[in-house]
């Protein structure tokens, strides 16, 4: 088509003067760009409302598996359009478009190396006629909808072409087509993440909701100042470095397949369409953000609906059967901050174990290694590490309760039992981390159920106040060490303030709690989930974690957004799941071993003075019931 007369020439030129790009319709816009008019990088910004696409050219022997490669992948690749060989045109994305001249600029690629950037691909129409077009989502789409919820978008702001990094996270590979996930960086005021998230959740063809929230560094990114693709853009004070999935991806893979010839937009010089950014796509809930660490800086993503499920798990475990006082300690959403946290985690060290019978031969209680054993059940189901530790004196014990709980069905295997003593003072650091090194830990989260916890003077009591220390090992200390190395997060969980990991609620211990001036613990963990019974708290992260497990808008979040969604497989995680008949069996096999009743010493079917039969079982009953429906 040809350009512009001279008076549509001048009216343009005063558009452009007064800032008109962002008003102006996508056809007018692509005529400007193909008369190679204008002098800007990118189209951020530009025909706001509508969609943008990243182009990719290639030839017609490679668009299938391509194609494929984009349907395995499509948080970063979401398919558009793609057009017959030698077609300039995409009906169903604009009426007058030409591939090879409507994008601001191009880039051609032969055997994987850039060789070129261009202005047009004119010269190149008889190659063009064996080859085949991907318009590709991009995050340019949702820029409008972010704005309209009040965010402020900074590369808009500085006038500059949006962050793209590569990461270190793998694509779903097809055939030739391989490479790791790219994002671009937008920041986002903290207070304004979840209305970023909401406003680009059901917007799947311009990349959805976010894939990380938070430091760079989990993506392997180690510099924000040096993008690979566009230009850096300044935080402001308070901003959270927000990262959308990018169709920049299909630049990598375009390199990494090295065909002989291939043609890409230039990362930020999008195609423009006609459609216009208002269809949605429900992912299933408005989504939450929680933050689950702060060093490093980290955010999930839930959807509400599973956040309730989880919230109302917390609230039916928080029942005071033994009325000690434990609603002054309960924090609402430590249960969720805990799951999402274990959800995240690769590899988790449990420990439990509360020596309060010091006359007895086990001193333990049973309440712990049934809510220790669930969690770890449900850890296991889900393909993670898992490893418990535990006193040296009480080894055989525990190997001979996780023996049964293999014969039972509650572990589909073996966990791994560990004991740590304090050698030196870098003992914690040791076991932690490989060679002690920080950077390397061997789990990325802890977590402490019913565990003897130290209290303010050294010391470890029962809830009559009478120190135990002599049976306990200083496995405090790993806790105390994970607060100082980066990306391993904990949770405690108790039922009466001298667990370990209930520093983080020990005033309301000792103003709250009989005795909680002296037997408060001192030792905080990240998240502090508080039950009416400590095993209560295990089932309720067991069927957490279930739940999180069903959740699109988390499950999303957790794969970056690369690779076919997991398919729920209830056949694999369910069974993990406590039930009455797997505890009864448990909490049988513990009395045989001897392990007793916490509050009244009973070699009885009960957990802290409470019979199994009516109301441990009802809970589990209760918990499931929640967790399922």
């Amino acid at each position: 088509m040809a350009c512009f007369q001279s008076k549509n020439h001048l009216e343009d030129e005063e558009m452009l003067l007064t800032g008109g790009l962002k008003s102006l319709l996508p056809h007018v816009l692509r005529r400007i760009i193909r008369c190679n008019r204008l002098s800007i990088s990118n189209t951020s910004g530009m025909a706001e409302g509508y969609k943008q696409a990243n182009v990719v050219i290639l030839h017609k022997s490679l668009a299938d598996d391509f194609e494929k490669f984009c349907r395995a992948n499509d948080g970063p690749l979401p398919l558009l359009y793609r057009s017959q060989p030698g077609d300039w045109k995409c009906p169903s994305l604009s009426s007058d478009s030409d591939i090879r001249t409507d994008c601001l600029q191009y880039r051609k690629y032969e055997h994987g190396a850039c060789t070129g950037s261009l202005k047009s691909l004119k010269e190149y129409s008889e190659q063009l006629k064996d080859m085949v077009t991907f318009y590709l989502g991009c995050s340019f789409s949702f820029e409008k909808a972010v704005q309209k919820a009040g965010i402020p978008i900074r590369n808009v702001e500085q006038k500059c072409n949006v962050s793209m990094y590569k990461t270190s996270v793998p694509c779903y590979s097809i055939s030739m087509f391989h490479c790791n996930l790219v994002v671009t960086m937008r920041p986002i005021p903290e207070s304004k993440l979840g209305a970023a998230v909401l406003a680009t959740s059901e917007l799947k063809e311009a990349h959805g909701a976010p894939i990380h929230i938070g430091d760079p560094g989990l993506l392997g990114i180690q510099d924000l100042s040096k993008p690979d693709y566009g230009d850096p853009v300044q935080l402001h004070p308070g901003d959270i470095p927000v990262f959308w999935a990018c169709g920049v991806t299909g630049v990598e893979a375009i390199i990494n397949c090295r065909a002989p010839l291939a043609f890409t937009h230039s990362p930020g010089c999008m195609f423009i369409t006609d459609v216009k950014n208002d269809h949605v796509t429900s992912s299933g809930g408005v989504p939450q953000v929680h933050c689950i660490s702060q060093d490093p800086l980290h955010f999930s993503i839930v959807s509400e609906e599973a956040a309730q499920k989880i919230n109302a798990l917390e609230t039916l475990i928080g029942i005071d059967p033994g009325e000690r006082g434990i609603r002054h300690l309960q924090r609402q959403g430590e249960l969720l901050g805990a799951s999402l946290a274990m959800s995240h985690a690769g590899s988790v060290l449990i420990t439990t174990g509360f020596p309060t019978h010091f006359n007895h031969q086990p001193p333990e209680e049973n309440d712990g290694p049934p809510g220790a054993l669930a969690i770890a059940a449900m850890l296991q189901a889900l393909e993670k590490q898992v490893a418990i530790v535990t006193d040296q004196r009480a080894m055989d014990l525990n190997k001979r309760i996780i023996e049964e709980a293999v014969q039972l069905g509650i572990l589909k295997k073996p966990i791994p039992l560990l004991s740590y003593q304090r050698e030196n003072a870098d003992s914690a650091l040791m076991f932690l981390c490989e060679d002690g090194n920080p950077g390397r830990p061997r789990f990325d989260h802890l977590v402490a159920i019913e565990r003897a916890g130290m209290a303010a003077d050294g010391n470890y009591y029962n809830a009559r106040k009478v120190n135990i220390k002599h049976l306990v090992d200083p496995i405090d200390e790993l806790f105390l060490a994970a607060q100082t190395i980066p990306g391993v997060t904990t949770t405690g969980v108790g039922d009466g303030g001298n667990e370990l990991g209930m520093g983080k609620v020990k005033d309301a211990v000792k103003k709250h709690i009989k005795n909680g001036d002296v037997i408060a613990c001192d030792v905080e963990a990240d998240f502090t989930v508080v039950a009416g019974v400590s095993n209560w708290g295990g089932y309720a992260i067991a069927c957490a974690l279930s739940v999180l497990r069903c959740c699109d808008t988390h499950e999303r979040y957790l794969r970056r957004a690369v690779g076919f969604p997991r398919t729920p497989s209830p056949g694999l995680w369910l069974p993990a799941l406590p039930s009455v008949t797997k505890e009864e069996k448990l909490l049988k096999t513990l009395v045989q071993l001897g392990v007793r009743s916490g509050k009244t010493a009973s070699l009885e079917m009960e957990v802290d003075g409470l019979p199994f039969y009516n109301t441990h079982s009802l809970m589990i009953e209760k918990l499931l019931q929640e967790a399922q429906q």
